[in-house]
């Protein structure tokens, strides 16, 4: 169970500076963020799937968004008297974690580099010191390992600090990383039993490849970038005529396997089913006609090749057309040229291609067709999309390789048919992010490609048999007692290490798990899947799942995907969905842009209530703007966090009513504050429902404005004066009644001010009090409104008459509905107006104002 927080002292003057480490500190010593595991049941337990960080670097403004929006519904609950389950993981394998590492540490991995105990690396938080290979210190995999490991850890150290210093209220026992033993274990043993369902398999094909990171790349890791580009129009040799095509890649020549039509096309009808020869090469082609070919797009007729872009692979594929691939894992032109080219002039038109990278070869083909005469014309240049890793730097490419894939849908109906009904059983918040995720089913092309060319991550738990002749033969797995495993350092089940690469023996998997492969079992790492069955039972399905819709692709639909190859259900029941944060130019914020703002120092400068009022006043699912040179939100913010402090050291400065006149309030305009008040905790608690937090914020922050602006200023007087105590003691208990519903109620947004009042007065947490409920069950009557009206009037007229309101009043007219006679004393106190003559009428006037003389005036 978790400590009580003591009381303490109202301060002289309160301040926000100091709080965010203060409170940290209680509510860890106190255990208050803790999942109670003793008393939850699966009807209690609110359980959280939340997003694990790369901790690659520092979080950005991004983060701090969309996280502040989780924790919101995660306090929320927690004071509906929900047990939460709000674990953090961090997402610390894959390449963004290897790219820092290599540019931290000036280092890069070579596998074939023997381990080396005593090393120290070159470079030493050297951030983007070294980012080019060739400047970089080549060193064994093991000592890259060791590298990784250090870094992040350093990393999710300081990441921990920010989220701790922003309040999250996540239970911080409840941590994971996942390259840690227990998630290597989960991805593995799902890997194997994809594997022996048949969902997960092996296939050569041609595969999107990152030249720069050396690595297979997936569908949902692209991203189209504009690259500038030309058109070369080159001749291709038919008996009667040649024949032209336009290509931005005329350095894939020595790859064309075909020329492709629109089958409606009559300019090349005549000429499907006959052959043509290559430019340079003089390989004869087939001319073949195919739906996807674009009439409209060039000269009509496109070259084929193996493979330019994701085009030439469906060609390929639905046309059964050679494979002829021409440029390596590095980028470069392989040496061997294609077995089609033959003869001299052909084979050594390749040879000044061959090792060049694919900007130079394009340079030197376009060279020698310009000298042969295939070349028509001037380039003409064009801008287009170009598919890139969405964390690399240079075009994708396309290569053939072995690797591992899990079905998705794409290639299985109803696999894909159960991935959209399963959407369906899922909460969007807004709904309209459940179109993207059904976008996304609908568009998939190729299955799941979850095998990387790197170091840092899950190995794939398998080994293959050698044969006689040292070729790869069977896969051989491991059992799941003996997770994790490393394939390449580890021998093979019934084999020793001595047996490792030699004929007879084994090999070991060396590829790692694509990082997206291990994050899409977070339900099942952090909620200890087959590790802590009752655990799992508690909290899976989760509650929710809280993430940017940038990943919805990625993260959303892999982790769906695994929860129903696996559980055969959804991962979760709600998914609330972020926006972006975009800067004044309404352009998304990113790494790559150069636009980000990191949080800590945002957070040192305003302090965390006051950023994390920016973030939960933007709904799920739309876009915030964010100017760090003019933050006007995060000023509201700390100025509305300043406020509760110092309106609840005014309610706190009187002393409870005596007893006998306590919980009694009498007042008209007492009862109608608090009866708005109850339609204010109504709203309220039906917006966090819906998960619309900011309608919450925003019902309860216009209400505390009323409360300050007006009621205070109205009872204040009342509060002071001993004349009738029944009076007083009304107001006091108003205050007292009011101050601590909004307290409450503000709780998930302002955590920091809200406990801080809350200890004044209380023993134990704000955060696990109970979330409030109607102060009274009176209707609103709308007398505050009208008493407010009134008084914006009288102090407008001692405005307009350039007088203190601080200014006594001798007499003043005030019209309105009979109603507002319930509270003229109020008004007259707070006016310093001796007389006031009422007249009913339909609206609120203030006339006939006139001031009392001073002494200096008698």
């Amino acid at each position: 169970m978790a400590l009580e927080i003591s009381r303490s002292q109202i301060p002289d003057k309160p301040a926000l500076e100091g709080l965010e480490a203060k409170w940290d500190s209680a509510w860890e010593a106190a255990g208050t963020h803790r999942f109670d595991r003793e008393n939850a049941t699966k009807d209690n337990v609110f359980s959280i799937d939340t997003p694990p960080p790369t901790a690659s670097g520092s979080l950005h403004i991004g983060h701090v968004f969309s996280y502040t929006h989780m924790d919101l519904i995660a306090r929320y609950q927690r004071m509906q008297g929900k047990n939460l389950f709000y674990p953090m993981g961090w997402d610390d394998n894959g390449l963004p974690t290897e790219r820092r590492v290599q540019n931290y540490y000036g280092v890069r991995c070579d596998p074939t580099l023997p381990y080396d105990a005593g090393f120290t690396p070159p470079l030493e938080g050297g951030e983007n010191a070294s980012s080019k290979a060739a400047d970089q210190l080549p060193i064994s995999r093991r000592n890259f390992i060791e590298l990784c490991e250090k870094l992040t850890a350093e990393d999710e150290t300081q990441f921990e600090d920010v989220w701790r210093k922003l309040g999250l209220s996540v239970d911080w026992t409840q941590s994971y990383r996942t390259i840690g033993d227990e998630a290597q274990t989960a991805a593995q043993r799902a890997f194997l039993r994809n594997l022996a369902r048949g969902e997960a398999y092996q296939a050569d094909a041609p595969t999107l490849w990152d030249v720069t990171f050396r690595t297979a790349v997936a569908q949902a890791e692209l991203e189209d970038k504009e690259q500038p580009a030309a058109y070369h129009r080159l001749a291709f040799h038919a008996p009667d005529a040649d024949v032209f095509i336009e290509t931005t890649r005329p350095e894939l020549l020595a790859a064309c396997v075909a020329l492709v039509a629109h089958p409606d096309d009559e300019r090349y009808q005549h000429l499907f089913g006959t052959t043509v020869k290559t430019p340079l090469f003089g390989v004869e082609v087939p001319v073949r006609a195919h739906h996807l070919a674009q009439k409209d797009k060039g000269s009509g007729i496109a070259m084929v090749c193996t493979f330019g872009d994701v085009t030439d692979v469906v060609w390929w594929r639905e046309l059964d057309l050679p494979n002829r691939t021409i440029i390596g894992r590095d980028g470069r032109i392989v040496a061997d040229a294609p077995a089609a080219i033959t003869g001299e002039s052909a084979l050594a038109a390749y040879a000044e291609l061959s090792g060049k990278t694919v900007f130079s070869a394009k340079a030197k083909t376009v060279e020698l067709l310009k000298a042969s005469g295939e070349m028509i014309g001037d380039p003409k240049p064009i801008v287009h999309q170009v598919k890139f890793f969405e964390k690399g730097d240079k075009p994708l490419e396309i290569v053939s390789t072995r690797q591992w894939y899990i079905r998705n849908g794409a290639r299985d109906e109803t696999l894909r048919d159960t991935m959209l009904e399963r959407g369906r059983e899922i909460n969007f918040a807004p709904d309209f992010m459940r179109v993207r995720y059904d976008n996304w089913v609908n568009g998939l092309t190729g299955d799941w490609l979850i095998s990387r060319q790197r170091f840092f991550g899950v190995p794939i738990p398998v080994w293959y048999e050698l044969d006689a002749e040292g070729e790869k033969g069977a896969v051989i797995v491991p059992g799941e007692d003996a997770l994790p495993v490393d394939p390449a350092s580890a021998p093979a089940p019934g084999f020793d290490e001595s047996q490792r690469g030699v004929p007879g023996g084994f090999i070991g998997e060396v590829d790692i798990m694509d990082t997206w492969a291990t994050s899409s079992l977070t339900p099942q790492i952090a909620g200890g899947w087959e590790r802590d069955p009752q655990l799992f039972h508690l909290v899976f399905p989760y509650s929710l799942r809280s993430q940017g819709q940038d990943i919805i692709r990625t993260w959303l639909f892999s982790t769906m995907l695994r929860a129903q190859l696996e559980n055969h259900s959804v991962p979760w029941k709600n998914a609330g969905i972020s926006g972006f944060i975009v800067d004044p130019d309404r352009k998304k914020m990113s790494k790559s842009k150069g636009n980000v703002v990191t949080p800590a120092g945002m957070l040192d400068e305003h302090g965390s209530d006051a950023v994390r009022y920016w973030a939960a006043s933007s709904r799920l699912g739309t876009d915030a703007a964010f100017d760090p040179q003019n933050p006007k939100q995060i000023k509201i913010g700390r100025r509305l966090a300043i406020k509760v402090l110092n309106a609840a050291k005014f309610v706190y400065g009187f002393p409870a009513p005596a007893e006998g006149l306590a919980d009694s309030v009498t007042h008209p305009l007492d009862i109608d504050m608090l009866a708005e008040l109850s339609t204010v905790v109504e709203a309220a608690t039906a917006a966090f429902d819906a998960f619309d937090h900011a309608k919450a914020l925003e019902v309860t922050e216009k209400f505390f404005w009323t409360f300050c602006d007006d009621y205070l200023e109205l009872v204040k007087e009342r509060v002071y004066s001993t004349d009738s105590p029944q009076g007083q003691a009304s107001a006091v208990t108003a205050l007292r009644s009011a101050l601590e519903v909004m307290l409450r109620l503000f709780a998930p947004f302002i955590p920091f001010a809200t406990e801080e009042v809350w200890s004044w007065t209380h023993d134990g947490s704000v955060h696990v009090s109970e979330w409030p409920t109607a102060p009274t069950e009176a209707k609103p009557t709308g007398l505050l409104a009208l008493v407010g009206e009134a008084l914006i009037g009288i102090r407008r007229a001692k405005t307009d008459a350039k007088a203190s309101q601080k200014a006594d009043v001798t007499s003043a007219t005030i019209g309105g509905p009979a109603q507002l006679q319930l509270a003229l004393d109020d008004l007259r106190d707070v006016g310093r107006i001796a007389t006031i003559d009422f007249v009913e009428s339909t609206e609120i006037t203030v006339s006939d104002v006139v001031l009392t003389p001073t002494p200096l005036e008698n």
